[in-house]
C-alpha cells in the first residue's frame, strides 16, 4: 500500500461520507458508521446490524448487531476524523472507546431501556441488547475508525463472566478492505498438525486439486474464528436446523459421529496458493491455506460449528472430506464462482449469484453510463447518476480524472449525491413493490430478498427501466429528507419505505414516474402528501399491537404492513390530478396487440372464484405484492359482472398468476 493510494482512499472516504450526510441530514459519524457496517455486513464480518447513538456519563455506543452465524452480540463504537491522515489513536485512546461501550453493555443489562424514550430507536438498541446478553457465548466490541489506529489488536478478555473479543477496523484495514479485489479480508489457516493430502493429476496450470480429510473440531473452530467469511457468496445463507438436510447432520453428529464420514459428501474448498510440509514415511501434507473459502458445503460447516457450540457434541470422532482447488489469483474471481456453481448438486442453491457480476447489475450500469439525466436547476446542464454496481467505482473513476480541473468536471457531471449501489437500488424497488417489511430488514438482507425474488426472470433494463428506477431513487431520497425534517427522533429509514409503498398502494400505482424522471424532483402535490402522511405511518411503526414488542422487530414483518395499508388516508385531489391514467410499469411496454388480446382470452378462460382464491391465498401468504393481490380480486369482479377487461389488467393478472404458481398456488382451471 502506497502513501498516495491511502491519500486518495481517505479523501473518497470523508467526501462521500460528508456529502452523503447532508444529502440525509444525517451526522457524519452516523454515515460513517452506516457505511462501514454495510461494508462490514457484505464482507460477512457481521450481521443483522443496527446503527443508534447515545452517549452518557462514562458510556457511548453507535450500534450493535446479532450474528446469528456465530451466536455473538456485537456493539459499535465510532471514532470519526475530519483530518484521519493527521490524527493517530494510541493504545491508551483505544482502549478509552473500548471501556465506554463495555460500560454501555453493563448499564443494558441492569436495564437502562427502562430510562430511554420507547419511541426512540435507542430504545430499541437498549431492549435488544439486554435480551440478547442472555443468550451469546460471547460478544464482540468494534471500534470503527478513519483514521490510523497505533494497535491493531487487543487481547481477549471478560465481561461479567462473558468472553469478549475486540475488533479494530481502523484507515488501514478499512483501505485494505477496500482494495484488495475482494468482497473480505482474505482468510489464511495454518494446521498445527498438518493434513495428509492426495493431489491430483494437473491438466491446467491455472488451477491443481488436492483430497484431504480435515478433523471435524478444525472445521468447527475455523467456522467459529471466521463465520460466514468462510462461504462464498452465493452459498452463505445458512438455513439454521429446520431443512432434512441440516436436521440429518446434527442427528449424525450427535448419536453416529464416527459415521459422519461415511455419510456425509464433504466440504468444496478454494484456495489461491496451498503451502506443504513433507510426512516422515512419503506423502506431503496441507500446513498453511491462502484465501481459503468454503464454496459447497457451507450447511455441513455451519451445522457442525452449531452442534459444538449449541448441543456440546464431541468432535473428537467426527472427521470430512474436502476438495481442496488451488486457482491462480489472477483467476479467482472467474473460476471459483463456476466451481460453485458445478460443484453444488448435493443440495441446491436457491439463492441466486449475488456478486457484481450478475446480469442485472451489470445492464445497469452499462445503461446508466450513458444515461444523460435533465437539468434539474434550470442551468441547461444535463447529468448521469452513477449506478455503483461494486463498491468503490465512483471513486475509481475519479481518481482516473488526473487533474483538480477535471475531477471538477467529473463531479459537475456525476454529482455525489446522485451515486447509488447496489442496495439502494433494492431499497428504491422493494419500497415502490409495497414490501417495506423487507427493507426495515436491513441493507444486506433486502437485497438478498430482491435477488432471490428475481430468480432467473431478470428484468429487460433498458433506458426507459433505468429511467424509472432513478425516479423511484428520487422519490426515495426526497421522501427520506421529508421525514428527516419531521424530527421524529428515530426510525427514518422504516418509515420512508413504509410512507412510499402506502402511497404507491393508495394511488393504484399510478404515482408518474416518467414526469419525476423528467423533472427530476417530485411535486409540489407529491411532496404535500408525502409529508401528510408520514405522520400516520410513522404511529403505526413506533406502536406495535403487543406492548413490549421491539419496534425495529415490528417493522420488519408483514403484519405491520398489513397495518399501515389499513390506515385511514385518502390521496388529496391535488395529487389525483396528476397521477398517470394506468399504474406504472418498470418499463415502457412495447405495443403488442396480438399478444394484448392472447393475454384477455387467457385470463377470461380462468374462472372467476380461481381469482378470488388467488387473491385470499396472496393474503393469507404474503408470497405477492399488495397491488397483484388487488389486480386478481379486481379481475374476479369485472369476470362475476361480465365488465369489459382492458388489456392491461389482463396483462397484470396472468404475470401475478404465474408468479402465484411459481411461489406454491394450485389452480383447478
Amino acid at each position: 500500500m502506497t502513501q498516495q493510494d491511502l491519500q486518495t482512499y481517505v479523501q473518497g472516504l470523508v467526501a462521500d461520507v460528508l456529502a452523503t450526510a447532508e444529502a440525509e441530514n444525517a451526522t457524519a459519524p452516523d454515515t460513517f458508521t452506516r457505511r462501514v457496517l454495510d461494508d462490514l455486513e457484505q464482507a460477512g464480518e457481521v450481521e443483522n446490524t443496527f446503527t443508534a447513538y447515545h452517549r452518557a456519563h462514562g458510556l457511548e455506543v453507535n450500534g450493535y448487531g446479532a450474528n446469528q452465524s456465530l451466536g455473538t452480540l456485537d456493539l459499535f463504537i465510532t471514532h470519526f476524523s475530519l483530518a484521519p491522515t493527521e490524527d493517530r489513536l494510541s493504545k491508551a485512546q483505544v482502549e478509552a472507546l473500548f471501556k465506554r461501550v463495555a460500560a454501555f453493555v453493563r448499564k443494558c443489562r441492569d436495564g437502562l431501556a427502562r430510562d430511554i424514550d420507547e419511541s426512540s430507536d435507542v430504545h430499541d438498541m437498549c431492549q435488544a441488547v439486554e435480551k440478547t446478553l442472555s443468550d451469546a457465548p460471547r460478544i464482540r466490541l468494534f471500534l470503527l475508525t478513519d483514521v490510523v489506529s497505533t494497535v491493531s489488536a487487543l487481547p481477549p478478555g471478560e465481561l461479567d463472566g462473558l468472553k469478549v473479543s475486540y475488533e479494530i477496523w481502523d484507515l488501514n484495514r478499512l483501505h485494505r478492505l477496500s482494495s484488495s479485489g475482494t468482497l473480505s479480508e482474505p482468510i489464511v489457516v495454518e494446521f498445527d498438525t498438518p493434513l495428509p493430502c492426495l493431489a491430483t493429476p494437473e491438466t491446467d496450470r491455472n488451477y491443481s486439486v488436492f483430497l484431504a480429510i480435515i478433523p471435524g473440531q478444525e472445521l468447527a473452530d475455523l467456522y467459529g474464528r471466521h463465520g460466514t467469511r468462510l462461504l462464498e457468496l452465493n452459498v452463505r445463507s445458512f438455513l439454521q436446523t429446520k431443512g432434512g438436510v441440516n436436521r440429518g447432520i446434527r442427528d449424525t453428529l450427535l448419536n453416529n459421529p464416527d459415521r459422519f464420514l461415511a455419510y456425509n459428501n464433504g466440504i468444496t474448498a478454494t484456495a489461491s496458493k496451498v503451502e506443504f510440509t513433507h510426512l516422515p514415511d512419503g506423502g506431503q501434507a496441507i500446513s498453511r491455506i491462502h484465501d481459503l473459502q468454503i464454496v459447497n458445503g457451507g450447511q455441513t460447516t455451519a451445522s457442525i460449528h452449531a452442534a459444538y457450540a449449541r448441543d456440546k457434541a464431541d468432535l473428537g470422532r467426527v472427521h470430512v472430506q474436502m476438495k481442496l482447488t488451488r486457482v491462480s489469483a489472477d483467476r479467482l474471481q472467474e473460476i471459483v464462482p463456476e466451481i460453485s456453481k458445478y460443484s453444488n448438486t448435493q443440495n441446491k442453491v436457491t439463492v441466486v449469484d449475488f456478486s457484481s457480476n450478475h446480469p442485472f447489475h451489470v445492464s445497469l450500469e452499462k445503461v446508466t453510463r450513458s444515461l444523460w439525466a435533465p437539468a434539474a436547476d434550470g442551468s441547461g446542464q444535463e447529468t448521469r447518476w452513477f449506478y455503483e454496481r461494486a463498491r468503490g467505482q465512483y471513486t475509481d473513476a475519479l481518481a482516473r480524472e488526473r487533474t483538480p480541473a477535471n475531477q471538477r468536471k467529473f463531479k459537475a457531471l456525476h454529482p455525489l449525491a446522485q451515486k447509488f449501489t447496489k442496495a439502494d437500488a433494492a431499497k428504491y424497488i422493494h419500497s415502490w413493490s409495497g414490501l417495506p417489511h423487507l427493507v426495515s430488514r436491513g441493507a444486506e438482507k433486502n437485497f438478498r430478498e430482491m435477488m432471490m425474488r428475481m430468480g432467473d426472470a431478470v428484468p429487460d433494463v433498458n433506458v426507459s427501466y433505468a429511467q424509472r428506477l432513478i425516479a423511484k431513487a428520487i422519490l426515495f431520497k426526497a421522501t427520506d429528507k421529508i421525514v428527516a425534517a419531521r424530527n421524529f427522533g428515530g426510525y427514518k429509514i422504516n418509515i420512508t419505505a413504509y410512507s412510499i409503498a402506502r402511497i404507491v398502494e393508495a394511488t393504484g400505482r399510478r404515482i408518474d414516474l416518467d414526469r419525476i424522471w423528467r423533472e427530476q424532483r417530485l411535486s409540489p402535490a407529491l411532496t404535500a402528501a408525502l409529508d401528510e402522511l408520514c405522520q400516520p405511518v410513522r404511529e403505526v411503526i413506533v406502536t406495535p399491537p403487543r406492548t413490549g414488542t421491539n419496534i425495529g422487530e415490528w417493522a420488519k414483518r408483514p403484519d405491520c404492513w398489513e397495518e399501515v395499508l389499513a390506515i385511514p388516508w385518502q390521496v388529496p385531489d391535488s395529487l389525483v390530478a396528476e397521477l398517470a391514467e394506468e399504474p406504472v410499469e418498470d418499463s415502457n411496454p412495447v405495443s403488442q396487440d396480438d399478444a394484448v388480446s392472447g393475454d384477455v382470452a387467457a385470463v377470461k378462460a380462468v374462472p372467476a372464484p380461481e381469482w378470488f382464491a388467488l387473491a385470499r391465498w396472496a393474503k393469507e401468504t404474503q408470497n405477492l405484492e399488495p397491488w397483484q393481490r388487488q389486480v386478481a380480486e379486481n379481475l374476479g369482479r369485472y369476470l362475476n359482472n361480465d365488465w369489459e377487461i382492458a388489456d392491461k389488467l389482463a396483462s397484470q393478472a396472468l404475470r401475478a398468476i404465474e408468479e402465484a404458481k411459481r411461489l406454491g398456488f394450485h389452480t383447478t382451471a
